[in-house]
């Protein structure tokens, strides 16, 4: 099975897809990560770019995902300042050429605006209109985005579909280890404990020992 995580940053897709990735890719299913948006200065140094890519690197090759893919030209924390076309059209030529089975997106109701203008240029290039056709589509929640914008004002997270992620918890952990340059340290949701937590209380909800929860947007069976 084909899988595609859309990543708006990097370390979104570990945060919120990181025990569903290392469990796909055990089960021998190809993963691809694409990240959406690059730092630029004077928001983000040239150094701090580059480090970033290489904790991503490491930290997926540590999930089992099978290429990882950086778009180019689309501003991190500046989404909003480019025409939706451009990012609508350069999903849609991603899609199109991995021809996922199974994608995941950041979730509408994020307080970051780029994860917002992603999940809508995701869904637009996703739209069944084209000869390849995504069988599911899930929506993921991102510790310290999907939780901090102000529901029921704004879409609140309420997950229908849960992934048991019990036997690659650790797996996840050591992955986001890797990310120096974003964790910090607890009571910061960005924190080890606060994933663990989650994914520990994710899972209890559904009678996993861990899971990482999911709003499902669509499943053609």
């Amino acid at each position: 099975m084909r899988v595609l995580v859309i990543a708006p940053h990097p370390d979104d897709e570990v945060l919120g897809v990181g025990g569903v990735i290392a469990r796909m890719s055990r089960e021998g299913h190809e993963v691809q990560v694409v990240v959406i948006t690059t730092g630029q200065p004077p928001l983000f140094s040239e150094q701090f770019v580059l480090q970033v890519r290489k904790e991503a690197a490491e930290a997926h090759r540590l999930l089992g995902v099978m290429e990882t893919s950086f778009l180019d030209g689309f501003p991190a924390a500046g989404l909003d300042g480019v025409p939706s076309h451009r990012l609508n059209e350069a999903l849609t030529r991603v899609l199109t050429e991995k021809q996922p089975e199974l994608l995941f997106v950041p979730f509408a109701g994020d307080i970051h605006l780029d994860h917002r203008i992603t999940f809508t240029s995701a869904l637009v290039a996703a739209r069944p209109i084209h000869e390849h056709k995504v069988e599911a589509i899930y929506a993921y929640e991102t510790l310290s985005e999907t939780n901090w914008f102000a529901p029921p004002v704004t879409p609140g997270f309420l997950p229908n579909t849960f992934f048991d992620i019990t036997e690659v918890l650790d797996t996840k952990l050591e992955a986001l280890k890797i990310f120096k340059s974003q964790m910090k340290s607890f009571p910061n949701e960005r924190s080890l404990e606060a994933v663990e937590a989650l994914a520990k209380f994710r899972g209890a909800t559904v009678g996993f020992a861990a899971a990482e929860a999911f709003v499902l947007l669509r499943h053609r069976r």
